[in-house]
């Protein structure tokens, strides 16, 4: 059994949650776009019935999943990447949907008009955008995920291993600290349960063989997490 993951191939993006799940677990999978190029994607995007309306999407045997948190939550229950009772299931899906949430906000800094158009179409606005975000947006969301933690004594986001959950919190934690680094590294100091599940998701061994491998892309600025200096602060 190996799943196609159709994602954009030169960037992280959304899709390296999805790519982080599988890594971590050993799941086989093949980065299809990365293969066969964008026109096979878009192929299969257009492809009837129940299209995705954006990769990243999954495929196995005539299934397809599209949406992040879908994909992980199908994944989990499949592969045990979740905990077994569905109050934990709903609990890893809310996380997931929220860290989303976060994400789409990170995005909308540096593309706060059109995220059609060029960022250097949109500096201004997004310097605007920025302040905020940082000032009072970043710090509510990373807040209210470590007071989750800390009202709980397990090792791990929801129990006593690691979920897919955590390493979208490990890729939370790395695309925030490449775009913001001056910012995170003022934030990290309270948020120490948060900076402790980034690094031993980094230390799993599926995780750490991906990390020091091509099959991690770089960040870069075709990305969400995208490091433009101006719109970083103190």
């Amino acid at each position: 059994m190996i799943y196609d993951l159709w994602y954009w191939p030169t960037i992280q993006g959304r899709g390296e949650f999805v790519r982080l799940a599988l890594e971590g677990a050993g799941i086989a999978y093949r980065d299809r776009a990365r293969e066969e190029g964008v026109e096979a994607m878009q192929r299969r995007l257009a492809a009837s019935p129940r299209a995705p309306f954006a990769p990243p999407f999954l495929e196995l045997d005539g299934l397809r999943i599209a949406q992040v948190a879908n994909i992980l939550q199908y994944l989990g229950e499949r592969h045990g990447l979740a905990l077994s009772n569905i109050r934990d299931r709903i609990w890893a899906n809310q996380w997931q949907l929220t860290i989303a949430d976060l994400v789409a906000e990170v995005h909308a800094v540096h593309h706060p008009v059109d995220m059609g158009a060029y960022y250097d179409e949109q500096r201004a606005e997004a310097a605007r955008a920025a302040a905020p975000f940082l000032d009072e947006r970043l710090p509510k969301f990373l807040t209210y995920f470590e007071s989750l933690l800390d009202g709980s004594s397990a090792p791990w986001a929801i129990d006593h291993r690691w979920t897919y959950v955590d390493t979208s919190l490990f890729q939370l934690i790395e695309g925030l600290r490449h775009a913001f680094p001056r910012r995170m590294a003022r934030l990290s100091a309270d948020l120490p349960r948060l900076i402790a599940i980034r690094d031993a998701v980094a230390a799993l061994p599926g995780i750490a063989d991906y990390l020091a491998s091509d099959r991690r892309l770089p960040f870069n600025d075709n990305g969400i997490f995208r490091h433009y200096p101006e719109l970083d602060a103190d």
